[in-house]
């Protein structure tokens, strides 16, 4: 039997603009990484009162790159009783995920009048975007929740005590975070109505108050920020890598490059996740009004925006550093499980019962808005009496338990009736 040549069916010219298109847009991610390290610095020294890198090139901009360069040629250390093959694996098992999320992320284009954001070179259409896959949403948390392995694997291969904590604390954490990150992410998604990245761009390009943070009612904002901090490990929540209890956490063991990869990980997922803030709740690269293009193609307007409104969330994460003391565990557990996933769940409800209400048409007043108006307060309602009954409940829970209650020393004590 003869095979047939589907290999000479390939439209070459598409494979190596999808090769360079990748390559450009892993090297934009690798500047930028960079740079947000000298920017996390630069800002927390302020905040702080001190004075940060300021010597190795014009302000202080190239000490990252002298420090990854020495991280290059430091030893590279594996532990005796370490699993080698996975040991290595887990360095990259964390970076290939946050540059996948990247790539569905619309970072320019002209969303001004209607328009798609696309622009059309050599006769073909293209958007400012690696891929945009229909189901992108669906990507983008699949990718979150993957990332996890990295630090799991990373710590359960070094064949310490201390990473393998750091692991555990990693799996446990994302898996309650990720529960009322998805909740709130389907709050944008029941307003936009799509799973298109690009699609929830064009759904907000009416302005701000098409935003879907206005939409929304602003909750499933704050639950997402909260969310996708925990997702990040960063502070309040960087437990995972907590020095006063677990030293280094998962990377205790690592030293040389594969460090520098991890290193590299986490602050790509910080400007990741802030482009994916900017994209499901400020409207991406859409402007905030129809404005004039002063001699500017519309395009790199919309990279204009989008940056400005991206410097907004990075500056929020570093604040947060600079700012918040890390919680404990039990408050960290108890945030996630018992206030945002059940307030997630419960302003969904009170979307889909307004959006339920406009598209049926139930006539409860004259008017479309009088209707929104009255099933939103219906809704809050439930909503207040539902969380007055969940927190009755912890408490009475926590009662007959004993009234274990953890003092502000952080030690264990027992309240005797």
């Amino acid at each position: 039997m003869t095979g047939q040549p589907y290999l000479l069916d390939v439209d070459w010219g598409d494979v190596l603009q999808a090769i360079i298109t990748a390559a450009i847009s892993f090297g934009v991610l690798l500047v930028s990484v960079m740079l947000m390290v000298w920017f996390e610095r630069k800002v927390v020294s302020r905040l702080q009162n001190r004075i940060g890198p300021n010597q190795a090139g014009p302000f202080g901009l190239l000490q990252t790159l002298f420090d990854g360069t020495k991280l290059f040629f430091k030893e590279d250390l594996i532990p005796e009783r370490a699993d080698r093959f996975v040991f290595k694996l887990a360095p990259y098992l964390s970076l290939v995920p946050a540059f996948l999320m990247f790539s569905i992320i619309p970072v320019a284009g002209d969303f001004s009048d209607g328009k798609d954001g696309s622009v059309t070179i050599g006769g073909e259409k293209m958007f400012f975007q690696l891929i945009d896959p229909p189901v992108g949403i669906l990507f983008f948390l699949a990718m979150s929740a993957l990332g996890v392995y990295g630090i799991m694997l990373a710590g359960w291969s070094s064949g310490s005590k201390y990473p393998l904590l750091g692991s555990v604390r990693a799996s446990a954490q994302v898996i309650s975070y990720e529960a009322a990150l998805g909740l709130a992410l389907a709050s944008v998604l029941l307003v936009t109505g799509t799973l298109s990245t690009n699609g929830i761009v064009q759904a907000q390009a009416g302005g701000i108050t098409s935003w879907a943070i206005v939409t929304t009612g602003f909750v499933p904002f704050v639950i997402f920020v909260i969310a996708g901090t925990a997702e990040l490990n960063r502070p309040p929540f960087d437990l995972v890598e907590a020095e006063q209890e677990i030293v280094g956490g998962f990377h205790t063991e690592y030293s040389s490059i594969r460090f520098a990869l991890f290193f590299l990980a986490e602050f790509m997922n910080v400007v990741t996740m802030s482009a994916i803030f900017v994209t499901l709740f400020l409207g991406g690269p859409a402007p905030l009004w129809n404005h004039p293009q002063f001699f500017i193609p519309g395009a790199l307007w919309g990279f204009i925006w989008f940056f400005a409104k991206l410097l907004i969330f990075l500056f929020m994460f570093v604040w947060f550093r600079a700012t918040l003391p890390r919680l404990r565990y039990d408050q960290l557990m108890d945030l996630g499980w018992k206030l945002l996933i059940p307030l997630a769940l419960g302003w969904l409800l009170v979307l889909t019962g307004i959006r339920v209400a406009q598209d049926n048409n139930v006539g409860i007043t004259d008017n479309a808005v009088g209707d929104t108006i009255i099933m939103l307060v219906i809704g809050l309602a439930i909503l207040a009496l539902g969380g007055a009954l969940l927190g009755a409940a912890i408490r009475n829970a926590k009662n007959e338990s004993g009234g274990v209650a953890l003092p502000s020393s952080g030690q264990m004590q027992v309240v005797e009736d």
